[in-house]
């Protein structure tokens, strides 16, 4: 049994997969945690959301890599508020982002009165596991802690992130071939209303698209 201490992105998947995902936000490393069983921490747990930063401690066996690791301290320090949104029209920007081939993410700034306060990236399906966006980002396995401390072409660290996925989490075959994330800094005023308005996410409410993330 080892520990790792540090800090963490939190992702939970949807209500049917009983652990967490935890991203270590200065290394590549994804770990999978129980989301129960606590007995001090469990009010804490269950009041994770995804795109939560926190400071953590968890101990687990690298070597048992069917086995999920334990959380035995925890603090929230922070977050991106996330919002997710499946089988929607991308936005202009996004579309005019798309080039065919395209291997890496390509981001366009987004201004109000002039000034860059957010992005808009289209992420390519084709490096992605099964080719799914939104699923891959709800189970941590398309690290963006780079681009969340410093918006690409702006700089400013995030505060708000939203996930665009042209398709349904659930399909096998996809007419778009990428997803969007919208990500705005705190100098955004009412951009980042505008978008969660037309792709119905709410501020504060769980937008996690249902779909069974074992048959993706």
């Amino acid at each position: 049994m080892v520990e790792r201490s540090g800090q963490f992105r939190v992702y939970r998947v949807v209500e049917s997969v009983p652990h967490l995902n935890l991203q270590a936000v200065d290394e590549p490393m994804l770990y999978t945690v129980y989301q129960s069983g606590y007995e001090t921490l469990q009010p804490t747990v269950d009041d994770l959301r995804t795109g939560d930063l926190v400071e953590a401690t968890i101990a687990g066996d690298p070597a048992a890599e069917d086995e999920a690791w334990r959380l035995t301290a925890l603090d929230r320090v922070g977050g991106v508020e996330m919002g997710f949104a499946v089988d929607v029209e991308p936005p202009a920007i996004a579309r005019d982002q798309w080039t065919p081939g395209l291997t890496d993410p390509a981001c366009a700034t987004l201004t109000e009165a002039d000034e860059p306060v957010g992005v808009c990236c289209v992420q390519p399906r084709d490096p992605l596991p099964g080719g799914a966006f939104v699923p891959n980002v709800l189970a941590g396995l398309l690290p963006m802690e780079h681009q969340f401390r410093s918006l690409p072409l702006v700089g400013d660290p995030a505060v708000e992130a939203l996930f665009l996925d042209p398709d349904p989490p659930d399909t096998t075959e996809y007419a778009t071939p990428y997803g969007v994330v919208l990500l705005f800094s705190d100098r955004a005023d009412s951009l980042p209303d505008r978008f969660r308005d037309r792709y119905d996410c709410p501020r504060g409410t769980d937008t996690r698209p249902e779909f069974d993330p074992y048959g993706v």
